[in-house]
């Protein structure tokens, strides 16, 4: 069973090469981080999570900076997003950076996907929260777009690319793994790009269901990652390895280095009680 962590990484935690080391010298196959560029201050969306919004949601480092800082200093530690708001992203920049990741990691980089949930977020990008589902295809296929052609073009109703070269492309072929956030809303897309489904704290009863109603729907072994997975506790994690699922990504709250460590080495207790 594979295992990763994904955190929010902020001004105020642990920073992202000392955390990719601790992963990698521990054996975790895997860090995901997440994408916020910024949260309006009027906080129409609600907190999915409910209460407050925690800071940490606008304290965030751009996720490929970070994992391009943790690339430099790893070897074999798989580096994802967790997931990117490639919405309101502008699709040849990211694809261009992506690449870039791709190849400065020598092929290590898992590019998660999202929608977003924050409607004055996108607003702010110019973006109506309302086009994001059609948005995010014509993204994704400019971008696929980019990596594997010689001379790439796309034009639908809101993304335009002229003939175009575009390098470097990534190390992965024919790009790198795909992943969609989301629930069952998402099965469609991912079946239509090949992706993967990046699963959102779903145990391990509820994993081995929500996999098989992907498959079905997919007609694939469609490769899945279940994140923000809590809590890690013998218990908690067993069914799992039977669950479908590639790998699970344990919770890692933003914490000091020291900290950060223990909580690491608390996760591998687990992990090594379970023979994983």
């Amino acid at each position: 069973m594979k295992f990763g962590v994904t955190t929010f990484l902020t001004d105020q935690g642990i920073g992202p090469a000392a955390l990719a080391r601790a992963l990698e010298d521990r054996g975790f196959d895997s860090l995901f981080v997440t994408e916020h560029t910024h949260v309006p201050a009027s906080r129409r969306s609600p907190y999915p999570g409910g209460g407050e919004l925690p800071e940490k949601y606008y304290r965030l480092l751009d996720p490929f900076l970070a994992l391009t800082a943790a690339a430099t200093v790893t070897s074999t530690l798989a580096l994802g997003t967790g997931v990117a708001l490639v919405v309101q992203r502008d699709p040849i920049i990211t694809a261009k950076e992506a690449a870039t990741l791709d190849l400065l990691s020598g092929g290590r980089f898992l590019f998660g996907m999202g929608i977003g949930w924050n409607r004055e977020e996108m607003e702010s990008h110019g973006i109506d929260p309302r086009s994001r589902g059609k948005r995010i295809d014509e993204v994704v296929e400019t971008m696929q777009a980019l990596w594997t052609r010689e001379i790439a073009e796309y034009r639908g109703d809101f993304v335009t690319l002229e003939p175009s070269m575009a390098w470097p492309k990534p190390v992965q072929r024919p790009h790198m793994p795909l992943y969609f956030g989301g629930g069952p809303a998402s099965f469609a897309r991912i079946a239509r790009f090949g992706a993967g489904w990046y699963a959102i704290s779903a145990s391990g009863a509820d994993a081995t269901a929500a996999i098989a109603e992907l498959r079905e729907a997919t007609g694939t072994d469609t490769r899945v990652t279940v994140a923000h997975v809590g809590p890690i506790t013998e218990d908690a994690l067993q069914s799992y390895p039977s669950s479908g699922a590639e790998r699970v990504v344990f919770d890692l709250e933003t914490l000091s280095p020291d900290d950060t460590f223990s909580q690491l080495d608390s996760y591998l207790s687990v992990t090594e009680s379970l023979g994983w």
